[in-house]
């Protein structure tokens, strides 16, 4: 379901954008229009959907356009021409009083710089857009309490802001901005000031409040490892143009122009895909005890490896030569699952810098179960080979398999490529 709706939205700064807006839908560019008329171009007719419940990633390089995009969904900034659609309300038919509630209730914002109020304590800037609201004194402590413990700030309620470090701080601002229930959570380069292992600890606790929380939350960013690894979706700016919106795995494996090509070319892909981008479903699934059959089956379609599978639970691998064996051991009474050897697994989230040990030394394309252990699909070595090591430009037209034995045996190329 659609949260948040942007339809052609076009923005021209200057005192002239309502005469210049006719050159830029003519398709006039930034820097032409800027030397002509003096106006500047922030956005160009740019599109998004934004479902609700995800982390939507907008990214680009400091000009792109990122900060004025988001601040079109609570009109902070009005657009030239086009419309904002917030659970299907068109935001620009808000009354100024219309607008306020929307602001306070809808949406909340959290800063690149904080903006905590020095003079007041930890829990009384957590509680301080509740008490804007009229909300009573008891209950709006009692609340900011709760988040100050989700963002793992309990013992510092009474703290001011400048006896804390900028990552407290953040925290702050996060449990304030959540503080008001906001269904829609927008974050301005949120994370950007902060010291790279604090950032990367800020990163991981969004990610798993939005696991419980699922909110719809809109993140600005201008770095690409930020957006690959807390969004679900994400939208690449250049010069106010939206380049590419997509997955993360759909923008490092198929980047739809030289600008985002350029932008992942030097992603460490293992750390970001997960198996279940790369993983291809079992070519053989066993679901029966007849040892016979079974080999017949594997036999007939060329497989030289069967995944048994019992009340849809994965129970381990056979071989050919394995059934074979038993099928020639007349004395056996031996199962299918006793034959069934379990050996590793990796899952679904695991990253295919997790799984990697696990695919290297093994010697049959690995299982990939879920929670409850159901078989998902399998792991081969030259899958992941070829997404960790894709082909240079010159080789794309006939690519071929990349086997991990390789890449084990060549760590700085691995490194180099991934």
């Amino acid at each position: 379901m659609a949260k948040i709706e942007v339809k052609n939205i076009t923005k021209i700064f200057g005192s002239n954008a309502a005469q210049a807006l006719p050159k830029v839908e003519a398709g006039m560019g930034k820097e032409e229009l800027l030397a002509e008329t003096g106006a500047i171009l922030g956005l160009k007719d740019v599109s998004l959907t934004i479902e609700e419940g995800e982390i939507f990633v907008i990214m680009g390089l400091s000009g792109s356009g990122k900060s004025t995009l988001i601040r079109h969904f609570n009109r902070l900034i009005d657009p030239t021409a086009g419309q904002i659609l917030v659970d299907g309300n068109d935001v620009m038919k808000l009354s100024n009083k219309e607008l306020e509630q929307f602001r306070r209730q809808k949406m909340s914002m959290v800063f690149q710089r904080f903006g905590l109020l020095p003079h007041r304590t930890v829990i009384q800037n957590v509680a301080y857009g509740l008490e804007i609201q009229g909300v009573a004194k008891t209950e709006r402590e009692t609340t900011a309490m709760e988040w100050i413990e989700a963002v793992g700030l309990n013992g510092f309620e009474n703290k001011y802001p400048s006896q804390l470090s900028g990552g407290m701080q953040q925290r702050v601002g996060l449990a304030r901005a959540l503080a008001n229930n906001p269904d829609i959570l927008l974050m301005d380069e949120a994370f950007s000031a902060l010291d790279p292992l604090i950032r990367s600890q800020m990163q991981d606790q969004l990610v798993e409040l939005q696991e419980k929380l699922h909110k719809t939350i809109v993140f600005i960013t201008h770095d690409l490892d930020e957006a690959l690894r807390i969004g679900d979706k994400i939208a690449i700016l250049k010069d106010g143009v939206i380049s590419q919106v997509g997955t993360p795995a759909e923008i490092l494996l198929e980047p739809e122009d030289d600008y985002v090509r350029a932008f992942v070319r030097d992603v460490n892909r293992a750390r970001v895909l997960t198996v279940d981008t790369v993983m291809q479903p079992p070519a053989m699934r066993i679901t029966h005890d007849n040892i016979e059959r079974a080999l017949s089956e594997m036999v007939r379609r060329g497989e030289e490896y069967g995944y048994v599978i019992h009340n849809k639970e994965y129970r381990g691998y056979v071989t050919q030569e394995v059934l074979e064996e038993a099928v020639e051991d007349k004395s056996s009474s031996a199962t299918i699952y006793d034959l069934a050897v379990e050996g590793n697994s990796v899952t679904l989230e695991d990253t295919l810098e997790e799984a990697l040990p696990v695919t290297l030394e093994a010697d049959h394309p690995v299982p990939v179960l879920d929670e409850s252990g159901a078989l998902k699909g399998i792991l081969s070595q030259e899958e992941v080979g070829q997404i960790l090591v894709p082909p240079s430009e010159d080789d794309e037209a006939e690519s071929k398999p990349v086997s991990l034995k390789v890449i084990d045996k060549e760590e700085e190329t691995l490194k180099a490529a991934s």
